[in-house]
């Protein structure tokens, strides 16, 4: 039928086609399809009232070339015959983007006589009340790390100033101890050392505005309590913002000579392992390893430490609705001024770098008293890389191994849970395309609960993030972190994705938060059927 139709649908065509172009061209211009959201919007009458706003949708073809727009996968073969992978993904809610990312190898110097291996680092931050606090981080979090490290491995007791930070931690970091026992072979060091540069950075960035008070102070002035003018200082604007935005920030760290890994956390980004094991039926399973806690006001432990360190009469009001005193939700990052400098102190800066120039600093929390309430001294976790180095061709391969790890700001974690992104990476590099039933995944990517954390997000937020069989699971990205985000918004569900992802900034956050992810992992690359990308050298080094 249709074959015999299409010749008199085409002589129609070649008749009036002229004629119907001009009529659909001038008459009936496609529209885009739109949706609405509620949102809040001022009145004739001066009040907020809450009204349906039209947005236009975005096609599916424009979703998925946002998600993918700010995704790289990288690779670089080490001696040994292992080749590590790494792919990095973010999708912003806020406009600019608060999150940042970064990652370094610092290779071992060849002719150090230790062990042969590298410094593999990575870290997403996740900020809030501006982008300032985690591009800074972003530039200097990893070479500060590297840098103290360095600084200990030479001498325990030594601290170097941070001019030439990266290029003394490529110099230095691979210098051989004088103690028998290299100094980064025992993980109590390296934590002391990740710990100590978190806090010292965090004190530079924090206390960047009064250095630069107390430089611009005469004697004199500060007897007569004279506050200068600041504003117009060439450093004002990026110390005072540096200073009041905030970020959280998680640091992985590994160290393939000594066969440790590190991961840091600040804040409520979280780190999670996928762990594979084999099993007596020759299946399989991923062991779920969730490395990190969230550190909010809702983590019982993060809860009874600062009620620890503030007096029996602020106990109630420290954390306030899983929030420091009411107001911030992670219970420790790096900047938050707000929450570390007493409140004289945010009025003499408030007077001299932003009311010369008619601007205000946020107002202090009602309930500060006994600041700081906020701290940027990391959580550190470390596990063996019992899977280094790799068993010789023939020999028999380890039954359990750390095989990925998945970085990511608290944006994912909203919407999936630590077991939901360990099979969705897990199948992802077992090959796993399509649409997936959610019921059907666990049975093609089996898991099991190891170590799991601690919880500290408020999933009645948005209300997403639980555990649910219906509807499906997208595997269409060759990117998994963008593979992890798609699932975090809409999963198979393209009608929703694409509204999700349709609603611009400032609504979007009602909806979303920004989201950056870091998936790690490695392969055998001396296995003929290992699908292998090398970069430069010189691009290695620099960026994973």
């Amino acid at each position: 039928m249709l074959r015999r139709a299409w010749k008199p649908v085409l002589g129609t065509t070649v008749l009036v086609g002229a004629p119907t172009y001009v009529y659909y061209r001038y008459y009936l211009k496609p529209t885009r399809e739109t949706f609405s959201i509620a949102i809040k919007a001022t009145g004739p009458d001066g009040k907020r009232h809450v009204v349906n706003q039209a947005l236009p949708l975005l096609t599916k073809d424009e979703v998925d070339a946002r998600l993918r727009e700010q995704a790289a996968t990288h690779s670089v073969a080490r001696p040994g015959g292992i080749v590590w992978k790494s792919s990095t993904a973010r999708f912003a809610s806020n406009d600019p983007i608060e999150d940042a990312h970064a990652s370094l190898l610092i290779e071992r110097d060849a002719s150090d006589a230790a062990p042969p291996g590298d410094y593999l680092f990575f870290a997403v931050m996740d900020g809030h009340g501006g982008p300032h606090t985690s591009r800074v981080l972003s530039e200097v979090l990893i070479p500060t790390v590297a840098m103290e490290l360095a600084s200990r491995i030479r001498d325990p007791k030594a601290s170097l100033s941070d001019a030439g930070l990266l290029a003394k931690a490529k110099s230095l970091v691979w210098r051989s101890s004088p103690s028998s026992t290299p100094y980064d072979s025992d993980p109590t060091n390296v934590a002391r050392a990740i710990e100590s540069a978190f806090t010292r950075l965090d004190a530079q960035i924090v206390n960047s505005p009064l250095e630069i008070l107390a430089a611009s102070v005469s004697t004199e002035d500060m007897k007569k309590k004279l506050i200068p003018d600041l504003s117009q200082h060439p450093l004002a604007t990026s110390s005072i913002q540096t200073a009041m935005s905030g970020s959280c920030a998680l640091l992985a760290m590994l160290d393939t000579s000594n066969r440790n890994m590190y991961v840091a956390v600040t804040g409520d980004s979280r780190a999670v392992a996928g762990v594979y094991e084999e099993t007596e039926d020759g299946q399989g399973v991923w062991r779920v390893e969730v490395l990190t806690e969230d550190q909010t006001g809702r983590n019982p432990n993060e809860l009874k430490r600062l009620q620890s360190e503030h007096p029996a009469d602020e106990a109630q009001n420290v954390v306030r609705n899983g929030r420091i005193l009411g107001g911030l939700e992670p219970s420790r990052a790096f900047g938050d001024a707000r929450y570390k400098w007493p409140r004289e102190v945010q009025d003499v800066l408030n007077k001299a770098f932003l009311e010369p120039k008619g601007e205000a600093m946020r107002p202090a929390p009602p309930a500060l008293k006994t600041p700081p309430y906020v701290t940027a001294t990391p959580v550190i976790t470390h596990r063996p890389l019992s899977f280094l180095p790799l068993p010789e061709a023939g020999a028999p391969l380890p039954k359990s191994a750390l095989r990925f790890l998945v970085l990511a700001t608290d944006g994912l974690w909203d919407e999936l849970s630590n077991e939901d992104v360990v099979a969705l990476v897990g199948g992802h590099l077992a090959g796993v395309r399509g649409t997936i039933p959610k019921a059907d995944l666990p049975r093609l990517v089996r898991t099991t609960v190891g170590a799991a954390g601690v919880d500290g997000k408020a999933k009645e937020a948005r209300g997403r993030g639980g555990k649910t069989v219906e509807g499906s699971w997208a595997f269409e990205d060759d990117n998994v972190g963008t593979h992890l985000i798609r699932n975090a918004l809409g999963s198979g569900d393209v009608e929703h994705l694409r509204k999700l992802v349709s609603i611009p900034a400032p609504h979007s956050r009602r909806f979303r938060d920004d989201i950056t992810v870091t998936v790690v992992w490695w392969e055998d690359g001396r296995e003929a059927q290992a699908e292998r990308v090398t970069i430069p050298q010189e691009q290695a080094k620099a960026k994973l």
